[in-house]
């Protein structure tokens, strides 16, 4: 049986509304640029030697009706004037053997900045974690490029997206971002 390793990854992220929940998340799904996918949730590894790719460039790989894997946050509302997040963090490590982490976090009263750092904070704890590593908040440095710094001579690269969206009276109102692996 062949091994599916994905070698490139995309980011994208977008909101809907809609009196119908369901047709919310498709409307966010169309702006993210996915819903002609068949989409596959999948945990949370970012796979060794994956190389993050743009949404356009991802978006070209892909055909409709395609089975597509994916990491996606998700966060919906029916509360007018409810602020929601959903976002995707990653945390890849130096050394591209080593397989890194992508973290979902959904928030509510969140700004788009706020829920990134979350998911960021979420994905570089378990991958310190996992390499042994105590987990320390103040080792983000934030910046141009984000990364946390697990020791003197190693640190870990963080990126993330969010969406944020604000609930309307009488609507369904869902945020979706993802993580949507290909090739």
């Amino acid at each position: 049986m062949d091994t599916f390793l994905p070698k490139q990854v995309f980011l994208t992220r977008g909101k809907g509304q809609h009196p119908q929940k369901l047709v919310s998340f498709e409307l966010a799904l169309r702006e993210a640029g996915i819903s002609p996918f068949n989409l596959v949730r999948v945990s949370s590894i970012f796979p060794p030697h994956c190389q993050l790719i743009s949404r356009a460039e991802g978006l070209k790989k892909l055909k409709p009706g395609q089975i597509v894997f994916l990491v996606m946050s998700e966060n919906s509302t029916d509360e007018a004037h409810r602020l929601i997040s959903a976002s995707i963090g990653l945390a890849i490590p130096q050394d591209q053997e080593q397989y890194g982490y992508l973290a979902e976090h959904e928030g509510f009263g969140e700004t788009e900045k706020e829920a990134g750092h979350q998911a960021e904070e979420l994905a570089a704890e378990m991958l310190a974690t996992k390499l042994g590593q105590v987990y320390a908040k103040e080792n983000f440095r934030r910046g141009r490029e984000n990364y946390y710094r697990l020791s003197e001579h190693l640190t870990v690269k963080t990126k993330s997206i969010s969406q944020v969206a604000t609930g309307a009276k009488g609507l369904w109102t869902t945020a979706v971002a993802a993580a949507v692996f290909v090739g």
